[in-house]
């Protein structure tokens, strides 16, 4: 059984985010959506709010998507759940060359257990990132461009808590 692992911040996840586990379903038999809990990076949503998100989009239904949170190594995270393939998005080349020696590095550590499976971004996608949500959503831009609708009015409601 092919063992895909998904990680990210997603904070909060987009339609470019959705689009990777779309696709990495073609390829992994199970997807792990992992969610990092990072202290190094300020985000606008917990953990489990994180999660929740990516619940609602991917559906509970889903027999094949599994979303758990981690901290720490990802080959630690794969090992404890017999994953073998990391997935990463690319929307550029510099995404590319930033991943490419974490791929070499995953590896390794691993003793060639880990493989990192690219997956390019779609063209609509390629300029979408987490932080482009949020600051469209600070200033009352649109949003269904970056977000499923359920995510957009999430983040509407986080807006309305920061700006109080």
């Amino acid at each position: 059984m092919k063992i895909g692992v998904y990680a990210g911040s997603f904070d909060p996840i987009t339609k470019g985010h959705y689009d990777v586990i779309k696709k990495s379903l073609k390829i992994t038999d199970k997807l792990i959506v992992a969610v990092m809990n990072n202290s190094n990076k300020k985000g606008w949503f917990s953990l489990e709010e994180r999660k929740n998100m990516i619940k609602l989009l991917v559906g509970e239904e889903n027999d094949r998507i599994e979303v758990k949170s981690f901290d720490g190594l990802l080959i630690n995270f794969m090992k404890e759940n017999g994953a073998d393939i990391i997935i990463r998005g690319l929307r550029a080349v510099s995404d590319y060359e930033y991943e490419l020696g974490y791929a070499f590095a995953n590896h390794d550590l691993s003793y060639g257990e880990v493989e990192t499976v690219f997956i390019p971004a779609a063209r609509e996608y390629m300029y979408l990132s987490s932080s482009s949500v949020r600051e469209a959503a600070m200033v009352g831009a649109r949003l269904d461009i970056f977000v499923d609708d359920k995510i957009a009015e999430i983040v509407k409601e986080k807006v309305k808590t920061i700006k109080g």
